[in-house]
């Protein structure tokens, strides 16, 4: 039962900008278009509806004019420290130098008393953040030593 839920949320989040025209994954699967297959879903409207929640529940949040869908996924903690002095510098220094290669790839520096830590990326998967990580260790070999893959809270952005 989890594996189907699982491919229609894959579905919705690969179909990104496709989607806001549509009211749910299942207009977008079932829409004909010309020299296409067409697909029929057969299901109780209870699952429907519990999909369309999800779509539109309280994870979704608003940053300005962006909205983003908050779900557990993989980021990357390329640094953290807790010399209050330097840390913060060090971790925006490292942003810096990230976002000069990789500027389409999001990076956060985050405190939490009393840790400066820097994170990249918003990846569903282990793999796709077991990517980046081997890029960034060899744009920054230096970096190398403090990165691991962290499960948290991403962002994927809606619009």
């Amino acid at each position: 039962m989890k594996r189907p839920f699982a491919l229609l949320l894959l579905l919705f989040l690969c179909q990104g900008s496709g989607l806001r025209a549509q009211n749910s994954i299942f207009d977008a699967l079932t829409k004909s278009e010309p020299g296409k297959g067409s697909v029929t879903i057969l299901q109780p409207q209870a699952i429907r509806a519990l999909v369309d929640s999800h779509a539109t529940g309280a994870k979704i949040e608003t940053d300005g004019e962006r909205s983003y869908l908050t779900v557990l996924g993989y980021t990357i903690q390329v640094f953290t420290g807790n010399n209050q002095r330097s840390s913060k510098d060090e971790a925006f220094s490292k942003k810096d130098q990230i976002d000069k290669i990789y500027s389409g790839v999001s990076t956060y520096v985050d405190y939490t008393a009393p840790f400066w830590r820097l994170r990249a990326g918003d990846f569903t998967t282990y793999e796709e953040a077991l990517c980046l990580m081997y890029k960034l260790n060899g744009s920054f070999p230096a970096f190398k030593k403090e990165m691991k893959i962290i499960k948290e809270n991403i962002r994927i952005f809606l619009n």
